[in-house]
């Protein structure tokens, strides 16, 4: 059961589903011992006192555990934040206390919602029964107009791409290790898994690219992925794919016009791929031919070519792994994403049996990693052995 348009203490409107002890409460406590409301002018004895007390910290200790659910936002806060840009990075933004990301998103609603919120509750019901790790947090969104602004919690950290590809220092990556690049592609298959079979309306992505992934760095050091967007092409209606605006992200695209989860299949294998070989998704290459020209050249082209020939893995692979990896994951790593990318989208596996296949690469890796060890008698590094 959904609570419609109720208000939190700063007037903002909130989604909120009908707490699970609430409800279990009211159908198992009989009537006459139900607390009665605040307006109640019936008097409790002493020990109802405190088991109504006691219970009602209860709910409110697990309510205070439980992740917030997305807010509809007043044009206002909004405009008021998209003036509060915060230090260390372009997008960060203060909201009511919080730094967050604020994105502006064209809305594919129908032009008689342009003045009522009504739609956007209706699809944020939906999205707030969705909570994942490996999903950046929406916080709430606002409509105004033709345009959807979407809330989401700032995450500290860098993009897939920039962490792979740094034109300032191209010699060097913070993902210099096999197990690291395998963590990332864990948490993007496991999160886009997530989306696709578990979230509330088991929504598509259709904005999985490398710039769209942030990499963080956790208590214990350790290098873990969010993806970024979760329920945009929700929330604004989207019915085919974006990316084709933008000039070098069309090798996202699955050749389908149709936007359905095989889209996101076909762009996560892209990513895989970026990730295994370091490369940008789309090249400048050799045209061939003799002609001596130069052509666009896809990274799912280069891992095709790799494949196909005797020790063309190998030769692939991201050279700053310093061949620190094991061989035959590597192998299966590249047959899993171009199973990803096949043309014919029924030809594609579906999400749930590709996070399968790359969780079990991950633990694969993760026992080559132990049983290589670290070097003993000299400092520890996190550097390829």
């Amino acid at each position: 059961m959904w609570t419609w348009g109720r208000k939190n203490k700063k007037g903002r409107l909130v989604i909120e589903p009908e707490s699970p002890i609430e409800a279990r409460s009211s159908s198992s406590v009989p009537t006459e011992d139900r607390p009665h409301s605040a307006n109640s002018h019936t008097n409790f004895s002493s020990t109802s006192s405190t088991s109504s007390a006691s219970a009602s910290s209860f709910k409110s200790h697990i309510k205070s555990s439980l992740p917030e659910n997305p807010l509809i936002y007043n044009k206002s806060d909004i405009h008021d934040a998209l003036l509060s840009r915060r230090p260390g990075s372009s997008r960060r933004r203060l909201l009511f206390g919080k730094d967050v990301v604020i994105f502006q998103r064209e809305s594919g609603l129908p032009l008689s919602y342009s003045d009522s919120d009504s739609e956007l509750y209706h699809r944020l019901a939906q999205i707030s029964k969705s909570h994942h790790t490996s999903l950046i947090k929406l916080l709430g969104a606002s409509l105004s107009g033709p345009y959807v602004y979407l809330v989401y919690e700032y995450v500290q950290g860098a993009n897939l791409a920039d962490c792979l590809r740094n034109p300032n220092n191209p010699e060097f990556t913070v993902l210099s290790t096999w197990l690291s690049r395998m963590q990332v592609a864990a948490d993007v298959a496991d999160g886009l898994n997530y989306m696709h079979h578990s979230s509330g309306d088991n929504s598509v992505h259709n904005h999985i690219k490398s710039s769209n992934i942030i990499v963080s760095e956790q208590k214990n050091l350790q290098l873990r992925a969010k993806i970024c967007h979760f329920a945009t092409a929700a929330l604004c209606c989207e019915t085919q794919s974006l990316s084709a605006t933008v000039e070098g992200t069309r090798v996202y695209m699955a050749p389908e016009a149709q936007l359905t989860h095989k889209c996101d299949v076909y762009a996560f294998g892209v990513v895989i791929l970026e990730l295994i070989s370091g490369e940008e998704p789309l090249m400048e290459g050799n045209g061939g031919g003799g002609g001596g020209g130069c052509r666009r050249v896809s990274v799912i082209e280069t891992a095709r070519k790799a494949v196909s020939s005797c020790g063309g893995v190998r030769r692939w692979v991201d050279r700053r792994l310093k061949d620190s990896f094991p061989m035959e994951v590597a192998e299966q790593m590249v047959k899993v994403a171009l199973q990803c990318v096949k043309e014919d989208p029924d030809s594609r596996p579906d999400m749930g049996r590709v996070a399968g296949w790359v969780a079990n690469l991950f633990l694969e890796s993760e026992s080559w990693d132990t049983e290589m060890g670290r070097p003993i008698d000299m400092t520890i590094s996190l550097a390829p052995r």
